[in-house]
């Protein structure tokens, strides 16, 4: 039957009116088919439609059928909580299946609805404040659909925003595939789930659904809980897999533990620790190692299987061989992961690849040094702080051991930081630390020595046992309480602050606040920072106790030192920290406001939560302290580290500001969230800061411009070559003023950090925040009022470095492929000594020198071509000794890397990939291009690209190779030989820049 055009929607109107419900009926059913047509006509009668909804006459299925008119009417007029509304009372004739525009709009506004109810209810604790169970019931329609269309993650985003756990388990156990669900879930939770008790309530669940799997992703369990902070259930998980008889179990325990203490979460690592069971069937308990027996636990650990049963060295003797020899298999691996957990086993590994990987350039620092007045004593200083930061954590002082008189001329604070710099350089020597700073620190009652140096050397002994302080942390107790000089205790508090970081120690806390109620300026400054540094996290009632001795305190710099020490105790509490924050940002004094910036920058890190950052902006353009402003727009680097990406888009505006103070706090937000990510966005922004009108924004743009290139190759992005020119540029100028050559000078020491071998880094592998980075970071970023502070930077270093292990925590031999042009990834190439006439700057070398081998080799090409050559023997002999063989001689001189084939593209293409032995470099951008061989002896228990992994033994009965690495044995031999090392390296190059003479050869016409 043809269908007739309806011109008018008029009859079908007037047929409502009609008595007979049969007529209603008919006409309420073709209006539903054309409202999308002819709503303007229909909505003059909506009273009348409405009224058909209201009349109890009318059975359920006509009145739904009115209401489902009335809620699409009212959707075309934009009314559209009137038309939900009105679609809750079509009941099921609301078709979630349906697709439409109309369906789909009403669908996400009751799905809005319904989450903002729920939310209000979870707020107020009050389940009076019920939601309407029709809303509910489509809600429960959309989620069922969305299970068994298989939509599983739309499904459970839905659940997690609508706060209904039981459809997300749903969702999870019903997928294919629970393993990558429940991943996606875990990252979903911590990327959008805005209150922190709510997103435990959802890990919780996770953590119940990932135990229910036939094999459980330990990993992620561990990981999830370690949130939630439950040490006794990952301590009974990683028991359960040390008494495993399967090896497999004993590597994934291991390779948990590693994962654990890269978010470096202290307290908790020492909790799960504490928490796992000693052996059975021992003869004594003293027998025993005690959790406290850290040295004694830890020399087993690094040395292996043997001599497990002699961790005590007095007891040893004691010790008799358990019954079990299952037991004798669990002590022994017990052993091995409680010096994991101490984090002393990744130190040590850490410690020795960065030595063997060491390749700072020594020449750099000689260019700084010799065009530093010696009257500049901040230059002096910042030149002092660059050595620290490019050795940080190799144990490689050369610089230092070669220039003793330069360094002499240090004094007062000066002398403090050139003492704290061994701090940096020889992080994590836990075992040697004490011995190597003897020297410097107080020597009991006899005096004499400098304060400044005794200061420096227990800030120093902080440094090197940053987070992992249980072996010196006594002694630098004691040390504080022997000493009434304020320098000592600045140096002593801050020491201690950084050992016992997040550890809440109520002894030590008490300690420092004593020497807080001096109220001397100059050591309360440090207790302010090491209280935070101590309570970091624990959101305890101490911030109060410290906000009143801020507001009791004449001194400036004590309550700079508290405000941000409270800013470090709500470290991460998210919304428990509203009230102090809401009362810390409205104060009076803008040194508590300033504090207040910092509380959000570090109650809500990482989490890009809308609210903190809508309050920063407000204050950075609306407070009237320029410090307040400035670190306000800092904060929103911390904020938004997570999403690096929206960082230069939210505060470009800012960084075209008027106030030069916001522009500065513009450059280091970019810094601190684009640290690592050589971002393209970041670098465009930085780039006209660094040559600002203002000197010190022209100093936080280098700084930051640093922190983002750190690690990326010319190769990637050309720019890195423009900007270390730029540097030496800044540097070697005289007429340079001290703020932009200090800027220029840290970004020098930054971007080549750790013997370019780390990168900054504040989240871990699994995506969650690396608390001591994050700490490190915002200490070093109040270096503008106290320079001592930059080293914490060395805080936020997380070496680039894939370090796979066997079950013995050794790193045998194996090979895998990195699949990107090595050119890429390789390290900067080492500078040359400046000639007399000119100085050749540090890329300046690359490009002139590849331009002239280019034509080099173009003029042989044209020779080759133009010369007619007899025989086969004297094109060969002959022409590639004229041309060729000089052109790949200077190439090799050229460079120490791999970087040849730019020289001869037609010929010797660069490979596309690049064979690396372990343990390897392997930078952030390099990790997506890893790819393990198929028939290698050895597998990852994880695949990982870099950090600690651990590897299964294929071929066990086969003898295993060890990578021999460098092991920095004492300071002085280490720093000898590597000073050797380097300055043969950098006299060779020197030598071997000069074109080769060319070969010997005959002309034939």
């Amino acid at each position: 039957m043809a269908t007739t055009l309806v011109s008018s929607a008029g009859g079908m109107l007037a047929m409502l009116n009609e008595p007979h419900l049969s007529l209603k009926l008919h006409a309420l059913s073709n209006l539903n088919n054309l409202v999308d047509t002819f709503w303007p006509e229909i909505s003059t009668s909506v009273p009348l439609i409405e009224s058909l909804y209201e009349d109890e006459e009318f059975d359920q299925h006509q009145r739904q059928l009115a209401a489902l008119l009335v809620s699409k009417v009212f959707y075309y007029l934009g009314e559209l909580n009137d038309s939900l509304s009105y679609a809750l009372g079509a009941g099921p004739l609301f078709d979630v299946s349906e697709d439409s525009d109309y369906v789909h709009t009403l669908l996400a506004k009751a799905i809005d609805e319904y989450a903002s109810l729920k939310y209000k209810a979870a707020e107020s604790s009050d389940e009076s404040a019920k939601v309407d169970p029709r809303l509910e019931a489509i809600v429960e329609r959309m989620l069922d659909k969305c299970i068994i269309d298989g939509k599983y993650h739309q499904a459970m985003g839905i659940s997690i925003e609508c706060r209904r756990l039981d459809k997300l388990e749903e969702a999870i156990t019903r997928s294919d595939d629970v393993k990558g669900t429940l991943s996606y879930c875990i990252n979903v939770s911590h990327s959008f789930v805005n209150l922190r008790e709510y997103r435990q309530e959802v890990l919780r669940l996770l953590v119940k659904v990932f135990q229910k799997l036939n094999s459980p992703d330990y990993l992620s369990i561990c990981q999830c809980l370690m949130f939630l902070n439950e040490p006794e259930t990952v301590s009974s998980i990683l028991e359960k897999l040390l008494r495993s008889k399967n090896k497999d179990d004993a590597l994934m325990a291991f390779q948990i533990a590693f994962d654990l203490v890269e978010n470096e979460h202290q307290a908790f690592l020492l909790n799960v620790r504490d928490h796992l069971t000693s052996p059975k069937s021992q003869p004594s308990e003293s027998a025993q190692p005690k959790p406290s027996d850290v040295d004694s636990t830890q020399n087993a650990s690094v040395s292996g299987a043997d001599d497990v049963q002699m961790a005590d060295g007095d007891s040893a003797s004691v010790i008799k061989v358990p019954e079990d020899p299952s037991e004798v298999i669990y002590a022994e691996r017990l052993n091995k992961i409680k010096g994991i957990l101490s984090g002393e086993t990744s130190i040590q590994l850490t410690m020795q690849f960065l030595f063997s990987h060491n390749k700072s350039d020594l020449l750099i620092l000689k260019t700084i040094k010799q065009s530093v007045e010696m009257r500049n004593s901040v230059c002096h200083s910042a030149t002092i702080y660059a050595n620290a930061i490019m050795h940080a954590g190799t144990t490689v002082d050369t610089f230092l051991r070669e220039n003793l008189d330069w360094l002499s001329r240090a004094t007062n604070w000066a002398k403090f930081s050139a003492t704290a710099g061994l701090g940096v350089i020889h992080r994590g020597h836990l075992q040697q630390g004490r011995s190597l700073m003897a020297p410097y620190l107080p020597q009991g009652g006899a005096g004499g020595g400098s304060p400044y140096s005794e200061g420096g050397a227990l800030y120093a002994l902080g440094l090197i046992h940053a987070n992992h302080g249980e072996g010196i942390k006594q002694f630098l107790r004691d040390s504080l309480n022997s000493t009434t000089v304020e320098v000592i205790q600045h140096g002593a508090c801050l020491g201690l602050g950084l050992s016992s970081l997040g550890t809440a120690d109520e002894d030590v806390y008490e300690e420092i606040k004593n020497v807080l109620y001096t109220d001397s300026a100059v050591a309360g400054e440090a207790a302010g920072i090491s209280m935070g540094l101590l309570m970091v996290g624990t959101g305890s009632d101490k911030a109060n106790e410290m906000l009143t001795y801020a507001h009791e305190t004449q001194h400036e710099k004590i309550i700079r030192g508290l405000a941000l020490g409270i800013a470090l105790t709500v470290y991460g509490r998210e919304e428990e920290a509203d009230t102090l924050i809401e009362q810390m940002t409205r104060d009076q004094d803008p040194i508590l406001r300033y504090g207040g910036m910092y509380a959000l920058a570090l109650a809500y890190s990482g989490t890009a939560n809308n609210k903190a950052i809508r309050q920063l902006l407000h204050f950075a353009v609306s407070d009237v302290s320029d410090d307040v402003r400035r670190t306000a727009v800092i904060a929103l680097g911390f904020v938004l580290y997570t999403d690096p990406e929206q960082t230069p888009r939210i505060v470009s505006l800012l960084s075209e500001s008027y106030n030069p103070h916001v522009r500065y706090g513009a450059a280091l937000a970019v810094g601190i969230s684009c640290a690592g990510t050589g971002l393209s966005e970041a670098i465009s922004l930085l780039e006209p800061l660094t040559s600002d009108v203002v000197d010190f924004v022209r100093q936080g743009a280098l700084i930051a411009m640093a922190m983002v290139m750190v690690q990326t190759s010319e190769a990637s992005d050309s720019r890195v070559g423009t900007f270390r020119r730029q540097l030496e540029k800044i540097i070697l100028d005289k007429h340079e003023d001290t703020m932009s050559k200090m800027g220029a000078i840290l970004a020098s020491g930054i971007l080549d950090a750790g013997g370019r071998n780390v990168t900054i880094r504040l989240l871990s592998k699994t995506k969650h925040d690396k608390i001591t980075a994050v700490v490190g970071l915002a200490v070093f970023s109040q270096f503008w009022y106290w320079y001592p502070l930059i080293y914490f930077i060395s805080l936020s270093f997380s070496p680039t470095a894939f370090i796979g292990l066997n079950y013995d925590l050794k790193s045998p031999k194996f090979e895998f492929l990195s699949h990107a042009k090595p050119s890429l990834f390789e390290y900067p190439k080492p500078t040359t000594v400046p000639t007399t006439t000119s100085s050749v700057k540090l890329p300046t070398a690359v490009l002139s020198t590849s331009a002239k081998a280019k034509a080099r080799a173009k003029k042989a090409e044209d020779q080759k071509a133009n010369a007619e050559i007899s025989s086969v023997s004297d094109s060969t002999l002959v022409v590639p000794s004229s041309g060729k063989v000089k052109s790949s001689s200077e190439k090799d001189g050229d460079s120490m890397q791999v970087d040849g084939p730019t020289l001869e593209k037609k010929s010797e293409p660069e490979p596309s990939f690049e064979v690396l032995t372990n343990p390897a470099r392997v930078i952030p951008a390099q990790e997506k291009f890893i790819k393990f061989l198929q028939d290698s002896r050895y597998v990852p228990i994880k695949l990982a690209p870099s950090g600690f992994v651990l590897l299964k033994d294929l071929r066990p009965t086969e003898p295993e190779v060890l990578s021999i690495s460098d092991t920095p044995s004492s300071a002085t031999s280490a720093g000898g030989e590597s000073a050797a090392r380097l300055q043969s390296s950098a006299s060779e190059m020197a030598v071997d820049d000069e074109p080769q003479p060319p070969q010997p050869f005959e002309y034939t016409s």
